[in-house]
């Protein structure tokens, strides 16, 4: 009699046993199939918005610095990785971004996250609190033109009227050329491609100076006076050879040399003078405006491109 019942007792819990394993398996299958949309909607690059109780597409931000090495803050978390990072999975909307190096300036952002995109912030720089910072003159100056491919940094000091020249790093700071007295204002004033020479305009005279009062053929003296008495000068621009002057007066457009004696060429009659003008030296063309009267007897602006390259040999028989 004991026999049959402890096996009766055991079928009981082998039946037991097989309903749990059967519940298990189908609750197993179950929440399989629940949570399926959820998997492939990770794997896909979804996110479940709790707000919206919707599937949604998220996108990531990609933060690279100038340094490396910085933390990054996003809606005021620190996340565990220093950019370059990519932080993903995110819903899309507006996060806030804060950068952190030490001793360098924070770099703060709203940066927005569109579905299935990438927002990039690839292109931050931080500046460090500290610059290298390194004061160039020696001396006095009024104005500065710094030629990088040259490596030389050119001072203007208009009181003294004295012109200095240095490196980039502020070594062979030198007295390479002294302006005329007569000068008592300077408008503008610039040196040559050459790095012989420069010129400084007023509104009716162009003086043009050699540096170390060198010796040069195209020039009797170290110093040239360019009178304009009937004309107000707007603006001079060298030409790429050196030798000649662009000018840009009140009345005209012209180019004249930079001698003793020489006499200007009018090439461009304008009828509004003291216009906007730039010089391409590349390309050796000059690009101005000038008002021009419309059959209403309205006036309006033109811009124009004198080009001044090919057409040298020309001026060179003319002169």
């Amino acid at each position: 009699m004991r026999d049959k019942k402890d096996n009766r007792s055991l079928d009981s819990k082998m039946l037991n046993f097989q309903r749990t394993r059967g519940l298990l398996f189908y609750l197993s299958v179950l929440l399989f199939f629940i949570g399926l949309p959820f998997i492939l909607a990770f794997a896909l690059g979804y996110k479940f918005n709790t707000h919206t109780l919707k599937f949604v597409n998220t996108g990531l931000i990609f933060v690279k610095t100038q340094p490396l090495g910085a933390k990054i803050y996003l809606n005021g978390k620190l996340i565990a990785q220093r950019s370059p990072a990519s932080m993903q999975e995110l819903l899309p909307g507006t996060y806030k971004i804060t950068l952190e190096l030490a001793r360098h300036y924070p770099w703060k952002a709203e940066v927005e996250v569109e579905a299935g995109k990438v927002s990039r912030v690839d292109k931050v720089i931080l500046f460090p609190v500290r610059p290298n910072l390194q004061q160039l003159n020696q001396e006095k100056f009024s104005s500065f033109r710094v030629v990088p491919e040259k490596k030389v940094v050119y001072y203007l000091d208009q009181e003294k009227k004295v012109l200095y020249r240095s490196n980039l790093d502020a070594n062979n700071f030198d007295d390479i050329a002294s302006l005329p007295d007569k000068f008592t204002q300077i408008n503008g004033w610039e040196v040559s491609s050459d790095q012989k020479k420069i010129f400084v305009f007023n509104y009716h005279q162009i003086s043009v100076i050699l540096f170390d009062t060198q010796i040069d053929d195209e020039y009797s003296a170290s110093l040239v006076l360019l009178d304009y008495p009937q004309e107000k000068i707007v603006e001079v621009f060298w030409h790429s050879d050196s030798y000649h002057l662009v000018v840009l007066t009140d009345k005209h457009v012209g180019v004249i040399e930079s001698r003793l004696g020489a006499v200007p060429i009018n090439l461009v009659e304008l009828n509004k003078g003291g216009q906007a003008a730039f010089y391409d030296t590349k390309e050796d063309a000059l690009y101005f405006s000038d008002s021009q009267r419309s059959s209403d007897g309205s006036f309006y602006n033109n811009l124009y491109k004198l080009e001044l390259s090919t057409g040298l040999y020309l001026l060179e028989k003319l002169m």
